[in-house]
C-alpha cells in the first residue's frame, strides 16, 4: 500500500478517542518529514478526510501542503480550503498541534495579502483565535495577526470584540507589543481614545511596560507606540507628561525622546495653548509626521486645541457670546464657533445652552446626578470587575510566591547582609 494512502487509513481510524489520537499524533509527527517530501502530492488527500472528525490529521497534511510558496492562482484554490478547515475543525484535537496550527493560520494571512484581500482572513482568525484560546484570559500569537488584517480591511468594529478581554496569559513578549499596538490603532480609528490609551499607556498597565520592557535597545514598536501615545494624549486629555516612570530602562529614558523629538516639541507647543504656533509648528513638520502616518492624528490634535480653549472658558465664565468665544479662541467667524459648541455638546465635552436670538452661549453644570437605576448599574459593574480583578492578581501572587524557579532566581539575586549591616547588640543586659 502506498505510505500516504496507509497514513490516510490511520487518520480515518484514530481520530476517535482520546487514546487513538494521542497514538495518531505519534505517527503524525514521524510521518512529518516524509509529508513535505511529497507535498505536492497533498492536496488531492484531503478531500478524503472530514476536517470535524479528523481535525488532527488534516492539519498536518495541510500544513505540509502548505510548506512551498505559492502564486494568487494557487492562493485563490488554497484560502477556501484553509478558511473551511478552521471553521470546522476541533478545537480539542487542533490543542494537539498549535504551532502546525498557528502555522497553517499565519500562511492563510499571508495569501490574503497576497491577494490583496485583507478582509478575507478577518473571520476565520477570529475563529482560530477563539479555538486555540483555553480561556479568554489567554493572549495567543493570532490575536496580533487578527488586528492587523482588520486594521487593513478597515474593520475597527470586528477589532475591538477581542480588545475588552482581560489578559493573563502571554506566550511571548512580542505578542503583547503588537496586540497592544494594533489595538491601540484600531481604537483610535474608532475615536476610542481613552481605550486606546489604555493600550498604548497599559496592557492592564502602562505603555511603559510596552516601551521599557527587558531589551537592550529601543525597538520600532516601542518607538511608534510612543508618538501615538503623545498624540492620543493631546486629543483626549489635552496634557501630556513627556517624564517617563522610574521604572523604565536606562535605554528608553536616554533614547525615546530622541527618537520621538517631533512629538514631544509639539506636546510643548500644544502646553502654550497658542493656535497660530501650534498650527505652524504642526506645517513645518507636516513631512515627518505625514512619513509616520501620523498626519491625520497630528491634524487632530491641533483641531481638539480648539475644544480644549472653549472648555477653558467653562470655567471662568457662566455666560459668553459666541462673537467673544471665536475671538478668544481665534476661529474664524461666530458661526464657527457655534458650530464647534454644539458639536462639543453632542460629544458630552461641555454641558450648555445657545440662544440663538441673541447668540449668547450659557454654560451648565453636569447635570448628571449619579443616582439613575443605569448608573447604580454601571458603577456596580465596575466593582464586580475590580472585585475580580483583585481576587485574580491575589491568585497569581500567590502562585509566583510558590514557583520554585521564580524562587531560587531570587534567592540568588538577593543581597547578602553581614551581621555588621544590623544595629544589634553584641549583648544584653539581664
Amino acid at each position: 500500500m502506498d505510505p500516504l494512502e496507509a497514513l490516510v487509513a490511520q487518520i480515518q481510524g484514530l481520530s476517535s478517542t482520546p487514546g487513538d489520537l494521542t497514538r495518531l499524533h505519534s505517527v503524525l509527527k514521524q510521518a512529518d518529514d516524509s509529508l513535505r517530501s511529497e507535498s505536492t502530492r497533498l492536496a488531492p488527500i484531503l478531500t478524503q478526510l472530514d476536517p470535524s472528525i479528523h481535525s488532527l490529521g488534516f492539519l498536518y497534511i495541510l500544513e505540509a501542503s502548505m510548506t512551498d510558496p505559492v502564486t494568487k492562482t494557487q492562493a485563490e484554490t488554497v484560502v477556501p480550503i484553509v478558511t473551511r478547515f478552521i471553521g470546522a475543525c476541533s478545537p480539542e484535537q487542533i490543542r494537539l498541534a498549535p504551532d502546525k496550527f498557528l502555522s497553517v493560520c499565519k500562511r492563510l494571512k499571508d495569501q490574503v495579502m497576497l491577494l490583496e484581500a485583507p478582509i478575507r482572513g478577518v473571520a476565520p482568525l477570529f475563529t482560530a483565535l477563539r479555538k486555540l484560546q483555553v480561556s479568554t484570559e489567554h493572549l495567543t500569537p493570532l490575536h496580533s495577526e487578527f488586528l492587523l488584517l482588520c486594521l487593513l480591511a478597515k474593520c475597527y468594529k470586528t477589532g475591538l470584540s477581542i480588545l475588552d478581554d482581560d489578559v493573563f496569559e502571554v506566550d511571548q513578549p512580542r505578542d503583547l507589543f503588537l496586540y497592544c499596538y494594533y489595538g491601540g490603532m484600531i481604537c483610535i480609528g474608532q475615536k476610542h481614545f481613552q481605550k486606546a490609551l489604555d493600550l498604548l499607556h497599559n496592557l492592564i498597565g502602562c505603555i511603559f511596560q510596552v516601551v521599557t520592557a527587558p531589551m537592550s535597545t529601543i525597538n520600532a514598536i516601542a518607538v511608534e507606540a510612543y508618538k501615538k501615545y503623545i498624540l492620543v494624549s493631546l486629543i483626549r486629555h489635552g496634557q501630556f507628561s513627556t517624564s517617563l516612570p522610574k521604572y523604565s530602562s536606562s535605554t528608553a529614558q536616554r533614547n525615546l525622546k530622541n527618537f520621538c523629538q517631533p512629538y514631544v516639541e509639539l506636546a510643548n507647543s500644544y502646553g502654550t495653548g497658542q493656535i497660530e504656533e501650534l498650527e505652524a509648528y504642526a506645517r513645518a513638520n507636516a513631512e515627518k509626521f505625514e512619513s509616520d502616518n501620523n498626519l491625520g492624528l497630528v491634524n487632530q490634535v491641533v483641531s481638539s486645541m480648539y475644544k480644549r480653549n472653549i472648555q477653558r472658558l467653562t470655567q471662568t465664565y457662566l455666560t459668553l457670546s459666541l462673537h467673544d468665544i471665536a475671538s478668544t479662541v481665534q476661529l474664524n467667524s461666530p458661526k464657527e464657533a457655534e458650530m464647534h459648541v454644539l458639536q462639543m455638546i453632542q460629544d458630552g465635552e461641555i454641558y450648555a445652552t445657545i440662544n440663538q436670538k441673541d447668540g449668547m452661549v450659557r454654560f451648565l453644570e453636569d447635570p448628571e446626578q449619579y443616582k439613575t437605576c443605569e448608573m447604580i448599574e454601571h458603577i456596580d459593574s465596575s466593582i464586580q470587575r475590580i472585585m475580580a480583578l483583585s481576587r485574580k492578581l491575589t491568585a497569581t501572587d500567590e502562585q509566583i510566591s510558590c514557583d520554585q524557579l521564580y524562587l531560587s532566581k531570587a534567592g540568588r539575586e538577593r543581597q547578602r547582609y553581614d551581621f555588621d549591616d544590623f544595629d544589634v547588640p553584641q549583648k544584653f543586659n539581664i
